[in-house]
């Protein structure tokens, strides 16, 4: 990184200390700030909050990677979290995962070449009666079979956002 971009990124964290504060206790807050900010959290950002807060760096990628909705590395337009909890792997979750992979040609922890579609798992979403669930970005589908989860990758495969009626 170029000294400008340096100074630059170090006054921007900065900034978004100073609106939280700078004790531990905001962290997660001004993690969050920071990864939509950038679109996600870079060793530099991380280790810039470290300084920031006197923190250790290691302190501060703990919770950056304990948190799915915060990212350590850039990820696809669209994140598709798929809950990996008992109940959905009851009502199916392995064909849904196995589907989603099959569509787009990645396994989960990947991004498709293109960097359209990122598919992780994530913890419980809530929607335990309605299983198996998935989160597109903020949109959440519930009840899903094979079929759904299609129909639903190809309508943002061709740009479309959270107009799918399910």
């Amino acid at each position: 990184m170029f000294k400008y971009q340096e100074d630059i990124l170090s006054n921007e964290v900065k900034t978004v200390v100073e609106k939280y504060g700078n004790r531990r206790e905001n962290l997660l807050r001004i993690l969050q700030d920071l990864n939509d900010k950038y679109d996600y959290l870079s060793e530099s950002i991380m280790q810039e909050v470290a300084k920031n807060l006197n923190i250790s760096p290691s302190e501060v990628y703990g919770v950056a990677t304990f948190y799915s909705f915060l990212k350590t590395k850039p990820k696809g337009k669209y994140v598709i979290r798929v809950c990996r909890t008992i109940v959905c792997d009851l009502h199916g979750k392995d064909k849904i995962i196995n589907t989603i992979e099959n569509e787009l040609g990645i396994k989960v922890g990947e991004t498709t070449k293109d960097g359209k579609f990122s598919l992780e798992y994530t913890n419980c979403m809530g929607m335990c009666n309605q299983g198996p669930a998935m989160l597109i970005n903020n949109d959440i589908y519930y009840n899903l079979d094979p079929e759904k989860v299609v129909e639903i990758i190809e309508k943002y495969a061709r740009g479309g956002d959270s107009n799918v009626d399910w």
